[in-house]
Formats: C-alpha cells, sequence, structure tokens
C-alpha cells in the first residue's frame, strides 16, 4: 500500500481497552478541530467517509470494514490492553453496568435460567466463579478480536494500554496523532485534552465526572492481575489463554508468568 496524506482517521479500541477515555478524547478534539466523527460498524463501508475533508472514524471493537483499512488515505490508532486486566475490569464492570451500551449484558437468556448475563454473575458466590464466567463468555470474544487483528498493517499505529497510562505528560500521545494525521498545533491541542480526559490528569480533580465515567472505569491501574488474580483463575487462564499472551507481546512463556502471582484474597 503506497499511503498518502491521512484523511480518514481511526480509532481502534477493544472492550475495557481505554474505549470511554478515548471516546471522550477524540469526541472532543473532534469538536475542537471541527473534524467530523462517526461510528463504524461491522458491515459499514467508507460510504461514512466524506468527499472531501477528514474525518474520525471509531470502532470499539476494531472492526473497520477493509475498504476503509485498504485507503491510502486512512491511518488507524489500535489499542490493546494486558487481557489478564481486560478479565479483572470486565468482571466488575458486567456487575454494574446499565443498558447504555450494553443492552446485550441486559437480555433474558435461556442458557442462564432466564437471567441476564448481569443478573447471573452477580449470583455467583465469589470473584473467582465470577471472573471464569467472564473468562468463559465476553472476555472470550473480546481476547479473540486482539488476537485476530492484523498487526502488520502499514496504516496502523498499534499502541498499548500501559503505555498510554503512563504518557503523563502526553509527549508520546501528541507525536502519535502527528503519526494519525494531524498537524503540529492540532497533535498539541489533542495532547492537552488528551490530559484533561485522564485519570492521572483532569479527570483526577474533577469530582463531577459523568456516571457513565465513574461505572465504566472501575480502575486504570496497570498489571492489578498480580495481585488480584486468584491463583484457581490464573492457572486456568494459563492453560487457556497462556499462548495468546505470548502472541499479543504481554509474555514470553504461556505459564511462567504464574510466578508473578500474589495473594488475591
Amino acid at each position: 500500500m503506497e499511503l498518502t496524506q491521512p484523511r480518514v482517521m481511526g480509532l481502534g479500541t477493544h472492550h475495557k481497552t481505554g474505549t470511554v477515555w478515548m471516546q471522550r478524547v477524540f469526541r472532543s478534539m473532534g469538536r475542537t478541530l471541527d473534524i467530523p466523527c462517526a461510528q463504524v460498524f461491522r458491515k459499514t463501508a467508507d460510504e461514512l467517509v466524506p468527499e472531501e475533508g477528514r474525518i474520525f472514524l471509531f470502532s470499539w471493537s476494531t472492526r473497520f470494514h477493509e475498504s476503509i483499512l485498504a485507503r491510502p488515505d486512512t491511518r488507524i490508532m489500535h489499542i490493546i490492553r494486558d487481557p489478564r486486566d481486560v478479565l479483572l475490569s470486565g468482571m466488575r464492570y458486567h456487575q454494574v453496568c446499565g443498558e447504555f451500551g450494553e443492552k446485550a449484558i441486559h437480555m433474558k437468556r435461556d442458557d442462564l435460567g432466564g437471567r441476564s448475563y448481569q443478573e447471573h454473575i452477580c449470583s455467583l458466590p465469589n470473584d473467582e466463579e465470577k471472573l471464569l464466567f467472564e473468562m468463559r463468555e465476553r472476555h472470550a470474544r473480546t481476547i479473540g478480536e486482539m488476537v485476530a487483528w492484523d498487526y502488520t498493517r502499514p496504516n496502523v499505529i498499534e499502541l498499548r494500554y500501559e503505555d498510554l497510562m503512563q504518557d503523563r505528560d502526553a509527549v508520546a500521545f501528541t507525536l502519535h496523532l502527528r503519526a494519525l494525521g494531524l498537524t503540529v498545533p492540532e497533535a498539541e491541542e489533542g495532547g492537552r485534552i488528551f490530559w484533561r480526559k485522564s485519570l492521572f490528569g483532569g479527570l483526577a480533580k474533577d469530582t463531577k465526572r459523568d456516571d457513565r465515567v465513574k461505572t465504566h472505569v472501575t480502575s486504570g491501574k496497570i498489571a492489578q492481575w498480580k495481585t488480584a488474580l486468584p491463583r484457581r483463575v490464573a492457572e486456568i487462564y494459563a492453560e487457556r489463554h497462556g499462548q495468546d499472551l505470548v502472541t499479543l507481546g504481554y509474555e514470553t512463556h504461556p505459564t511462567s508468568w504464574l510466578r508473578e502471582l500474589r495473594h488475591a484474597a
């Protein structure tokens, strides 16, 4: 692919990989920089792209249609997160999330005895059982999406949630925005917005955060799994998804990370 000046600027995330955070950052950038925003779905092709001018396109499961990905003027920022932390965050979130954007979690299911996903996970006796249920269900789909993504595309900026959480001066994020296609002044403004919308930045002092952010972001800390993942769950996880951790670059061996576990109550 011979790349040209970026005009279609995509943001691809996965469940619990900073989606709400990045959505707030990019929508704010869109308003400030007068760049329209649109959400794409699995079957959405490039009819969303205007004939002239730029656009931000969002996919919360990173399922951009090939007609978008193949455009020489497309750039995509793709974010993944340590799947073990995704598991923990998802288990907590699905017990309290509302219906907005999470309708499937509230739908009654015959295979769960007429209960919804949320009702079922809340009925389980302890965090071990809740984590195992989450692992079999929503988490399996999320890690499957991350593993299936093509990490060799030349027009994709590959990022990790962990690096974003440590970018406390927004220098790296500003450079990523330049690679995405923004001008120097636009990228610098984007860096300022990134800081204001971050848990370590402006949101740390914001006591008026909207309810969706408070519910969705239970903890943004990295490597939570070392102290919060029960050993029994971790051993099952290593058997099922240890190779996925290697594939995604979070480990060099499917099971050696089990030695890093500390007691999880």
